[in-house]
């Protein structure tokens, strides 16, 4: 069975820097297309940060802004680091596995909350 397990959300100051971790089980993610989503409230789900598969490629992933997705293949996990947050990232932070014939994983997400 696969899980996605998020970490380190939180409460960060405007500013601040904040990084989220996704442990990954069930599944190798080496192989896979990974990226970050976030749902403020109120608002659609939207991508914030992918990596592409070193064999098939589903998102752009040269355009490199305030948040960073970088993965560790012998930790089996995803992170995405956040610097210079804004109140508007305020939201639930999810983590994706993408597999090449269409199927995602998802995990249950962790609340980032900035504010003064």
């Amino acid at each position: 069975q696969v899980q996605l397990v998020e970490s380190g959300g939180g409460l960060v100051q405007p500013g601040g820097s904040l990084r989220l971790s996704c442990a990954v089980s069930g599944m190798r993610i080496d192989s896979y297309t990974l990226a970050w989503y976030r749902q403020a409230l109120g608002k659609q789900r939207e991508r914030v940060a992918c990596l592409n598969s070193p064999y098939y490629k589903l998102c752009d992933d040269s355009v490199k802004g305030r948040f960073t997705a970088s993965r560790d293949n012998v930790r089996n996990t995803v992170y995405l680091q956040m610097n210079n947050l804004k109140t508007d990232d305020t939201a639930v932070y999810y983590c994706q596995v993408s597999r090449d014939d269409g199927i995602d994983y998802w995990g249950q997400g962790t609340q980032v909350t900035v504010s003064s």
